[in-house]
């Protein structure tokens, strides 16, 4: 199937991290756990608090966004009155104490805007006395990007906690931040105040699972963008890197804006030369034969140079600024270390050198120029070159990990091959 422009901004749009996807797969576990809480809560009609943390694109709020719609249909079907549903985003906020004016007025949307007492002072007092002849309902309480409160304003998020400990508080509280170690900061705190909340972390994803994110996202649509060698890439650098599901959706389309750069001018001469033959843009055919199927497709070249772009590195950036030659040196060594090797000699070396000269049609240097260029390696601290009698004696090994060599060469068309 021809891939056009049209397609291409189909699949960035739905490579979109605003693009909400039909079902949050690779979070079941995470997302059972926080609707059973949220289910006992309602069940018991007691107040109760969850800390849900970390690191950014790991899926937390879209997770909790499904469970509240869970939560919701199952409530109705189960017989329960469904709970208020109160999102807050706490960057959002005028100022930290805000947010009690925000969960009063959700309680009571009739108060009047000036009392005597604060927002929280009335909270308090209103979970304090029983409800029963009341009809207040019970209130899920959503608290996004909770490390604001954290960092600005530890009491406010002490006494956010406390709410739940009231004997007649109808709040399920859901705190939602992005760093794992802010619970240590925090935590201790709120266990002496015997506020504790329930914990469930969110680990990074792994590259499979985001390989399952991305088909899943993919596969609604008709058509094919990707090779899979280029998901691959993406999917094992961002998984080492940092798992974070936004830096996968970004790079990706990244890589189709590249894609979108090399057709359109192709497409332009196209036009051209159709014109030129006397045909309209009606006669020009989507067809498209096996062969520039594969050229209009994002290619792991695309992917690996959006990703350097996504993950710059000093060491990344050496490497590619290197001169031809010293980058075949690199990629010689890469090809023999693969093979389980951690050194060799500048003889050993110069062997697969040639092979790759051969392979990619480029005149070898001799072993002189070979070891000169391997001290220069070394000077920018990519080789580590050993002493000998003889230059081809050497040993040389590699001071920087393998992967980033690789990395660093996939976009150069020259070593595509040999690097498989």
């Amino acid at each position: 199937m021809c891939i056009d422009l049209e397609q291409l901004r189909a699949v960035k749009e739905s490579l979109h991290v605003s693009s909400m996807p039909s079902m949050v797969v690779c979070r079941e576990d995470e997302q059972k756990r926080v609707l059973e809480f949220c289910k006992q809560c309602i069940e018991n009609e007691k107040a109760g608090s969850l800390y849900v943390c970390g690191c950014p694109g790991t899926g937390k709020s879209l997770s909790i966004e499904r469970v509240k719609e869970s939560l919701l249909d199952w409530a109705k079907e189960a017989g329960f009155q469904p709970p208020d549903v109160l999102a807050i985003n706490c960057t959002s906020l005028t100022n930290t104490p805000e947010i009690f004016s925000k969960i009063l007025g959700n309680n009571l949307p009739q108060k009047k805007a000036k009392s005597a007492t604060s927002p929280l002072q009335h909270l308090q007092s209103l979970y304090s006395q029983n409800q029963q002849s009341t009809s207040m309902k019970m209130t899920l309480i959503v608290a996004d990007e909770l490390d604001y409160l954290i960092t600005k304003d530890r009491a406010v998020l002490h006494d956010l906690f406390m709410l739940t400990t009231f004997p007649f508080s109808r709040c399920v509280l859901i705190g939602i931040a992005n760093a794992i170690d802010l619970a240590d900061r925090f935590l201790p705190r709120l266990q002496s105040l015997n506020c504790k909340p329930m914990v469930l972390a969110f680990r990074a994803y792994t590259k499979d699972q985001i390989m399952v994110i991305l088909r899943q996202r993919l596969t609604a649509l008709p058509y094919n963008v990707f090779q899979l060698q280029a998901l691959e890439l993406c999917a094992r650098k961002v998984a080492a890197a940092s798992g974070d599901m936004r830096k996968v959706l970004c790079v990706c389309r990244s890589a189709i804006e590249m894609l979108e750069a090399e057709l359109v001018p192709s497409k332009y001469n196209m036009d051209l030369s159709s014109r030129n033959n006397g045909y309209s843009d009606d006669w020009i055919t989507p067809a498209i034969d096996p062969i520039k199927q594969e050229i209009d497709v994002v290619r792991v070249d695309h992917m690996a140079v959006a990703l350097s772009k996504t993950y710059r590195s000093p060491i990344v950036e050496i490497i590619q600024s290197l001169p031809q030659h010293q980058q075949i040196v690199l990629c010689s060594a890469v090809k023999l270390f693969r093979r389980g090797k951690k050194d060799t000699t500048i003889g050993e070396l110069s062997k697969s050198y040639l092979n790759i000269c051969k392979l990619t049609a480029i005149p070898p240097v001799g072993i002189m120029d070979l070891s000169s260029m391997c001290r220069v390696l070394g000077d920018q601290g990519v080789l580590k070159v050993g002493q000998a009698r003889e230059d081809k004696l050497r040993r040389v090994s590699l001071k920087v990990d393998e992967s980033d060599i690789a990395f660093a060469l996939q976009g150069v068309r020259l070593f595509r091959n040999c690097l498989k």
